[in-house]
């Protein structure tokens, strides 16, 4: 038995070993760049960017004027049978005519109340809103990627604690079997030991799925879609452990993106509005067309009819259109334009709020898991210890397996909210960095 339990130890951490070599390590900034390539969401955003570009890049022509040509090419058969009054009748039944006609339209408007200006004006900042939307989106799928990438460190750092609970139980059991078979212990204490031995190679088991379940959560956010799970990230948490409340709060409106589009979809409604208002005064345009038409019959119809016929000719003027009565839609468009303006107003205020919440929230939980890492730290050093102890006090028989039992269940939650501090400090800052607009450099 102590020849089996000592091969299969020796297997496991073997096994451990060749994996780690055999996986190819993942940065974080090889991550990011991948995101940042990949991403869904950002995909998205782009696209709808590149949407509005593409609008704005064509925004310029609403200048320009409206040329349009019609042509149409009839051909008619006409049979006709008269009888007159004084008895004479006439057929002219099989007369073929061909009309061709064509005509050039220009429509240039020279004044439709500067709605036009409002209206470029509005292309462009719909340019710029879905620019500050993909930073938006880019800013919020860095910060995703970071806590899913991290989270697998800290998965990690649980298997690894777990690990270290495997081999103090695995002394325990051997202890225990030792102690049984000389008599010193009874059974009862090397069966309670095999049995947490299992549960937490059970637990070991369990955080193994767990980690390839946070990579295939990681991959989803790379825009990896062949579930390659083959690599592995690094097990270290890197936290910044002096950001400012000053530093983040600085010119914050100016960098938060979710300000950003908030004031931006504020600045399009002012801009709609200008085109409502102009919808109240006359469009002022200058026309002129040419036109072209051309008659040919095989057989005139009378002899005052011809046979042949063209007509072409070019005219031109000016036009104005007034707005009179058109139910009243130009005063309800109006209307709904700042009713449009005070939303976003309020859409501005209310994004400012929560993101001061979050940024309240961010910092105080910040300040928190800092101080808890100083403290979980002396408490797993303590617990460690404190394990030492109570397993070298059981070796020697001064102790009993229950202590050594609880002192590992000190390690073990000592451990756990040890890490578990670490990572929500890493979220904390990540958090920050979002609010601030500083994850994308």
């Amino acid at each position: 038995m102590k020849l089996n339990r000592k091969l299969l130890t020796g297997i496991f951490f073997l096994q451990l070993a060749v994996s780690a070599k055999a996986q190819q390590v993942l940065t974080l900034e090889q991550a990011i760049d991948l995101g940042l390539k990949n991403n869904f969401d950002i995909r998205l955003a782009r696209n709808d960017a590149e949407v509005a570009a593409n609008d704005n890049a064509y925004a310029i022509f609403a200048f320009a004027p409206r040329l349009n040509g019609t042509a149409s090419n009839i051909w008619t058969n006409t049979a006709t049978k008269q009888e007159f009054g004084n008895g004479t009748k006439r057929d002219t039944s099989g007369i073929k005519n061909r009309q061709l006609q064509a005509a050039v339209n220009l429509n240039w408007t020279l004044f439709d109340g500067l709605k036009m200006f409002a209206t470029r004006q509005r292309f462009q900042a719909i340019e710029i809103l879905g620019e500050l939307s993909v930073k938006n989106q880019v800013e919020n799928s860095i910060a995703n990627i970071i806590n899913s990438y991290y989270n697998i460190s800290q998965q990690k750092q649980q298997l690894r604690a777990l690990a270290e609970q495997m081999s103090i139980s695995d002394e325990r059991v051997k202890l225990s079997d030792a102690k049984f078979q000389t008599g010193l212990a009874p059974k009862t204490d090397w069966l309670q030991a095999k049995v947490d031995y299992n549960a937490q190679r059970a637990n070991w088991l369990r955080q193994q799925t767990a980690i390839e379940q946070s990579k295939a959560s990681l991959n989803q956010l790379l825009g990896i879609a062949d579930g390659n799970l083959n690599y592995d990230v690094n097990d270290s948490i890197p936290v910044n452990l002096a950001i400012s409340y000053g530093e983040i709060l600085e010119n914050l409106p100016n960098t938060n993106p979710q300000m950003q589009v908030a004031r931006q979809n504020l600045e399009i409604s002012r801009l709609v509005l200008k085109e409502r208002k102009g919808e109240f005064y006359p469009v002022i345009a200058f026309n002129s067309a040419y036109n072209f038409s051309q008659s040919n019959a095989s057989a005139a119809i009378n002899q005052f009819s011809p046979i042949f016929n063209q007509n072409r000719g070019f005219n031109y003027g000016f036009s104005a259109t007034v707005p009179i009565f058109n139910g009243l839609n130009a005063h309800r468009a109006l209307k709904q334009a700042k009713l449009d303006i005070a939303y976003q107003q309020l859409s501005v205020d209310n994004t400012q709020s929560q993101v001061n919440l979050l940024l309240t929230n961010a910092f105080k939980d910040y300040e928190y898991y800092k101080m808890a890492l100083t403290l979980e730290q002396e408490s797993v050093d303590l617990a460690r210890e404190n394990t030492m102890v109570a397993l070298e006090r059981f070796r020697q028989g001064v102790s009993t397996t229950l202590e050594v039992k609880e002192a590992q269940q000190s390690l073990e939650l000592a451990s756990y909210r040890l890490i578990q501090a670490r990572y929500n400090t890493k979220v904390a800052e990540t958090e920050l960095h979002r609010l601030k607009g500083s994850l994308l450099k």
